[in-house]
């Protein structure tokens, strides 16, 4: 398997440290608000790492942190008249009510930054013992001209950071650092704000070093992968780099991977333009299979573009998938069947395997995972649909696993159908039976259109009737 290198700039075979388990951390959402589509693409795109990583064998130590203490989350709980702490509790409850139908499966860990204040501490007073953080009344910040690689990440100069960090600084910051790019580690208590105990005084981590104190305690100096947004390469990627390196002396990370942004209609999505939205939204109107399908579509490194049109067109590839594992299911249920496989389905089905296991291997390209399974699916319905002969059922059968396999790699196709129907639908399948055979081709419409009417769609087939429930 080759991954691209954010910090090398090229695909690389993934060697992970311990050949048998890949220790991966992820960047989560700071929980003030629910996740929107920007976030989701992150935590779509590397639960499917993830997910593919087990696939081909590896243990997989899966860390995705959640931040429940920053500048935003104080304000949204003082404007609410609730505790920080019972902010972060909904929303992580909110989270989850999201992340489970879009196929995001839990971390291995996800902890929180005030749950770990004690390691966040440790971390920032070897850095003070190194001569990499400095104390100004309360607040310390790391010492970017200390740490010689500062930059490594985004390819960017040090003295060309610290120019576009000059003209983002307040009054008060270019008072208290030293130099412009220089990044708190921990800030002083203000009032009304919530703080821990310190060696400075009172107060509460920065942002960055709670994601290096957080992959240093679950998962060790060095990980293998370190996954999150193209926006977070720099500054919070290159921070954690800087600290970690800085306080263990040993690289923090083999690959980083990041992926690239989501548009909507073309334009950047922000609240400014009105076009910014949650999952939560997005969900009222399609699937949450669906989001993911739309997500896994194009290649993670490449930007994405949202619009109706192209969700509509996700809805529809994948009601193609679902309705092929339904034919297939039919076939089994109503065919007349021989106990032998079919050759040429068998070498499609592994040559199916083999193209998606290229494309994943090559740097996770679920498109072309997503092409390979299409190919099977045209196949399908083409080798076994409306033919009168004897069906292969291993074959049928195994071309259903392996679409329900591949598919759980990519967290898509594993919906069952419904196998029952209420009584009074199954009355009606009935009469409209006893009609048909009666030759009473009136009665048999009109419990047809009644049928419709309640979202039951029929199909008459030389096998018996097939129905399916309309969206």
């Amino acid at each position: 398997m080759k991954i691209y290198n954010t910090l090398t700039r090229k695909k690389e075979e993934f060697i992970p440290i311990d050949k048998n388990e890949v220790k991966m951390y992820s960047c989560g959402p700071t929980v003030y608000d629910y996740f929107h589509l920007g976030n989701a693409r992150p935590f779509i795109i590397f639960d499917t790492l993830r997910r593919y990583l087990e696939y081909i064998g590896y243990k997989v130590k899966f860390v995705q942190n959640f931040t429940d203490i920053d500048d935003k989350m104080i304000k949204r709980a003082n404007d609410e008249n609730i505790t920080v702490s019972e902010l972060a509790d909904r929303f992580i409850g909110e989270y989850f009510t999201d992340s489970v139908p879009l196929g995001i499966k839990k971390a291995t860990v996800h902890p929180r930054a005030t749950e770990n204040i004690d390691c966040i501490i440790d971390i920032i007073k070897k850095l003070e013992e190194k001569g990499f953080a400095y104390n100004i009344d309360g607040d310390v910040y790391f010492s970017t001209k200390m740490f010689a690689e500062y930059g490594k990440l985004s390819k960017q100069s040090l003295e060309d950071l610290r120019a576009g960090a000059s003209q983002r600084l307040s009054a008060s910051d270019r008072e208290q650092k030293r130099d412009a790019m220089d990044f708190a580690l921990w800030k002083s208590q203000k009032p009304g704000e919530p703080a821990w105990d310190s060696p400075w005084g009172a107060g509460r981590p920065g942002w960055h070093i709670e994601c290096s104190a957080m992959a240093y305690k679950y998962l060790g100096e060095t990980i293998d992968i370190h996954s999150g947004g193209q926006d977070l390469i720099f500054p919070h990627h290159e921070n954690e780099i800087a600290q970690s390196e800085a306080a263990n002396g040993k690289p923090f990370a083999k690959y980083w991977m990041h992926n690239g942004y989501i548009n909507i209609d073309n334009q950047k999505m922000s609240k400014s333009l009105g076009n910014f939205f949650t999952v939560r939204d997005i969900a009222k109107k399609y699937d949450y299979e669906v989001i993911r399908y739309f997500m896994l579509s194009a290649h993670y490194r490449n930007p994405i573009n949202f619009s109706d049109e192209l969700m509509r067109q996700a809805e529809t590839a994948l009601n193609r998938i679902y309705t092929c594992l339904d034919n297939l299911d039919f076939i089994l249920k109503n065919d007349t069947l021989i106990y032998e496989p079919n050759p040429g389905a068998e070498a499609k089905i592994s040559e199916t395997k083999e193209k998606f296991k290229a494309s994943m291997d090559d740097d996770l390209n679920t498109a072309g995972a997503i092409g390979a399974v299409f190919e099977l699916v045209k196949y399908a319905n083409t080798e076994f649909l409306g033919k009168s002969v004897l069906q292969s059922c291993p074959s049928i059968e195994n071309t259903i696993s392996t679409i329900k396999s591949l598919g759980s790699v990519l967290g898509l196709f594993l919906k069952e159908k419904e196998d029952s129907l209420d009584e009074e639908i199954e009355r009606l399948i009935e009469e409209r039976n006893d009609a048909r055979v009666a030759k009473n081709w009136a009665k048999a419409d009109e419990i047809r259109d009644k049928l419709k009417s309640m979202n039951v769609i029929l199909e008459d087939t030389p096998n018996g009737v097939k129905w399916s429930i309309s969206k």
